[in-house]
């Protein structure tokens, strides 16, 4: 009997969102079709699957809110539709998206919901317009929502600890927490200690094969956002903490076609970003009620330590992977300014009264 074909993470999750993709495609108007074919060879299946998302919120709310497309079926909508709606249109819309109702929940987006569906709409707008089908392009007249700068959320060096500790011993963990954190505290403590010690993103992390590993060099392979691999290297922490997780993983017998993944799941399936969200979660809450902290926090957290130490931000946008190193700067550049704040108080220019 042929051995199953191993489940590469990556790809799997690429065939689930063009599936997705496809589903929802199904749901628009016809000409929609021409829209996704024409950006596939420049953008990531995830990316087309949310551009999918954000154009149907789009239609259901001409759909709902729009007097003649009330009378037509969604996927029914005329290209000439496009043509016929204004900036106010678009702009009425962007308020709606502020609060809305749908399956009897409330639903909000801030600044940045909103600029994510104005920037969908353009990129839509943009490809019909160019291709001369439709004559008018109002997306184009609509101005991007300002974005506030967010403030870096991390955890500070001794909260780190803290939250290692923590996981070492299960200090604070339930009655019922600890039946599970006896099963999984060697794997919890080298996931968070890699997505520590790295910088990694929770995607990369839970992508992570065995032979992916390589301790000759310590580093580890990843799949970067938008699918081109990179070496990222780790310290002796790391180094540790993996060590003694495969030594333990050597005797579990993974789920057929699992076999590969490096991090498992108590069901000896690959674990998921679900999954790790949630015992981040779990352990970070102890350390701190303050902020709320994500894989993605930890990501930060990394990040700042390493332009603590390095002072060198092309150095961190390159281990984080950051095309641009604008996006670093704009997350990280705080960090320099905190300094140049402290530095007004070191020169003194005249003795204080007594």
């Amino acid at each position: 009997m042929a051995a199953a074909k191993q489940i590469n993470y990556h790809d799997e999750q690429n065939k689930q969102n063009i599936l997705k993709m496809r589903a929802v495609v199904e749901t628009l108007p016809h000409f929609c079709r021409t829209f996704f074919r024409g950006i596939e060879e420049y953008t990531s299946a995830r990316t087309r699957l949310a551009y999918a998302y954000d154009i149907r919120l789009f239609f259901e709310y001409l759909h709902e809110q729009n007097p003649v497309c009330s009378k037509m079926e969604i996927r029914d909508f005329p290209l000439s539709l496009l043509d016929q709606l204004t900036r106010l249109d678009i702009e009425e819309y962007l308020e709606y998206m502020s609060l809305y109702q749908k399956d009897g929940r409330d639903i909000t987006n801030d600044e940045r919901g909103k600029s994510r569906k104005l920037a969908a709409l353009r990129s839509f707008y943009n490809y019909f317009y160019r291709s001369e089908m439709i004559e008018t392009n109002p997306a184009a007249l609509v101005s991007m929502p300002k974005l506030h700068e967010k403030e870096i959320i991390r955890l500070e060096p001794n909260e780190v600890a803290i939250l290692l500790d923590q996981v070492e011993d299960g200090t604070s963990l339930t009655k019922k927490e600890l039946e599970y954190h006896k099963k999984t505290k060697i794997r919890d403590v080298a996931l968070l200690t890699l997505l520590l010690g790295t910088g990694i993103r929770v995607s990369e992390c839970v992508g992570l094969d065995l032979n992916d590993v390589n301790f000759d060099v310590c580093g580890i392979k990843i799949r970067r956002k938008g699918g081109y691999e990179a070496i990222v290297y780790f310290g002796d922490e790391v180094e540790t903490a993996l060590l003694d997780y495969l030594e333990e993983r050597q005797h579990i017998i993974p789920v057929e076609g699992h076999e590969n993944a490096l991090f498992l799941s108590l069901q000896n399936r690959r674990i998921t970003v679900r999954a790790v969200e949630k015992l981040v979660k779990k352990y970070a809450s102890r350390v701190t009620n303050l902020k709320k902290i994500t894989p993605h926090k930890l990501r930060s957290t990394y990040g700042t330590s390493l332009y603590q130490e390095s002072h060198d931000i092309y150095l961190v946008a390159d281990v984080l992977g950051h095309k641009d190193v604008n996006t670093t700067r704009k997350h990280y550049a705080a960090q320099a300014d905190e300094r140049r704040r402290k530095a007004a108080q070191y020169v003194q220019l005249r003795e204080k009264p007594e």
